[in-house]
């Protein structure tokens, strides 16, 4: 005969057993979903199944939010249904990413699922669908293996003895160096958490830094290229080098000896020439434009007179154009050109047109003078030198008087010009 007491004990326990039974079930064996609707599924389009099986996790920011289930082959690959616990966190649709990785190296693939910071917008729901594109796949084992092979397949076995040989011969001995240095590491790593604000501001403002350089990048290869060209012409001009490399100590001697010898002298000089170019440099146009006609006018010199007793020439008459300058020379006593007697000179005749007429304006005074003229000195009598006429009269008497003596050698006929030709 059972006893009451015993009945009592058997059934809290076949109530406790059930209660458990029925936990376990809903809560590790999907029972519950028999019962009442507990998820939602969502439809994720694989390239590839990328090894996920059915009831692998789903994993939303880390959190576990559900489980894999069925997979359906499709022309485009493989749809996988999730199957997303209600009671779990909304996942957002938009910028979702849907991932398939493994837990470890010896596979155990899931979903991870992620969406952006602060991302808004409608969440997953009953028959959403995540796209291929939203999607990625580990590499597969037989692909990455192939990969590996290859790789190793690459390496010269040659070289890569003779790289272990070196590393072998590098690190030899260095054990407890090598051991110091990794103790020491933990300071390294506390320096480098003190400048952490630092490093991230390096870093971030590196991306300016790269980001310039990859707007140079078309002007970064011409560079190398032109580089990889002269690094070629420097091969070819080695020998050359090397004489110029080995004749420099006595270059530089004879140099050494040159300056001993010449003392203070070469130091006048240089002296001499930083006036001369203080002189030279307000008329670098000047110059330079009489460097550049130079030239045409020698070569053109070498025309007009080839050494055959014959002149080469053309004579272009530019008569009135400009008119020419007739102002302040009403002073002057005119006479025939065929008048050759001694007359006193006129210093006062000038050109008195102002600067910028349409006629021809005579005179040194006119003519434009490189930089900013100084003012002009006084005299010992107080007045301007520039008051005083810059040539005297006497001497411009002598200059007539020789220029009546040179006029009968003239050749002033057009006859006797063609005749010379």
């Amino acid at each position: 005969m059972i006893s009451r007491r015993t009945k009592i004990h058997t059934v809290v326990f076949v109530a406790l057993a059930s209660s458990g039974v029925c936990y376990v079930g809903a809560k590790y064996a999907g029972l519950e979903g028999l019962v009442r609707d507990t998820s939602y599924t969502v439809s994720m389009e694989l390239a590839d199944s990328g090894g996920i099986f059915t009831n692998a996790e789903v994993t939303y920011q880390g959190v576990t939010v559900g489980r894999v289930g069925e997979l359906r082959p499709t022309d485009e690959g493989v749809t996988v249904d999730l199957v997303i616990d209600n009671d779990a966190e909304e996942i957002p649709a938009d910028g979702l990413r849907a991932d398939v990785k493994n837990l470890s190296i010896i596979g155990e693939p899931y979903v991870d699922l992620t969406a952006p910071t602060g991302a808004d917008g409608p969440a997953l729901a009953e028959g959403s669908v995540i796209e291929a594109s939203q999607t990625t796949t580990p590499v597969a084992p037989a692909v990455l293996l192939s990969g590996l092979n290859g790789l190793l397949d690459s390496v010269p076995q040659d070289s890569l003895s003779m790289v272990l040989d070196e590393l072998d011969t590098a690190f030899s001995g260095t054990g407890p160096d090598l051991a110091r240095l990794l103790d020491n590491t933990s300071v390294l790593v506390e320096s480098a958490n003190d400048v952490l604000p630092e490093t991230i501001r390096l870093i971030r403002d590196g991306a300016t830094v790269l980001r310039t350089q990859n707007d140079s990048s078309n002007s970064i290869r011409s560079f190398s290229k032109d580089l990889r060209a002269l690094a070629g012409e420097l091969e070819s001009s080695d020998p050359d080098l090397r004489r110029v490399i080995s004749a420099g100590p006595t270059l530089a001697e004879q140099a050494l000896a040159l300056l001993e010898e010449s003392g203070p002298g070469l130091g006048q000089l240089v002296a001499d020439l930083l006036t001369t170019g203080r002189l030279a440099e307000p008329r670098n146009a000047a110059l330079r434009q009489l460097l550049i006609a130079y030239p045409m006018l020698a070569r053109a010199t070498y025309s007009a007179v080839p050494g055959d007793g014959t002149v080469h020439f053309g004579l272009v008459l530019n008569a009135f154009d400009p008119l020419p300058c007739t102002r302040g020379y009403e002073t002057t006593v005119r006479r025939p050109g065929t008048d050759t007697t001694d007359v006193p000179v006129n210093p006062a005749a000038t050109c008195a047109e102002p600067r910028g007429s349409a006629i021809a304006v005579r005179g040194s005074q006119n003519a434009p003078r490189a930089g900013v003229p100084s003012a002009a000195e006084a005299t010992a009598g107080g007045a301007s030198a520039s008051a005083q006429p810059r040539i005297s009269p006497e001497l411009l008497t002598e200059l007539q008087r020789l220029m009546s003596q040179a006029a009968p050698l003239l050749v002033t006929d057009p006859v006797q010009i063609l005749e010379a030709r």
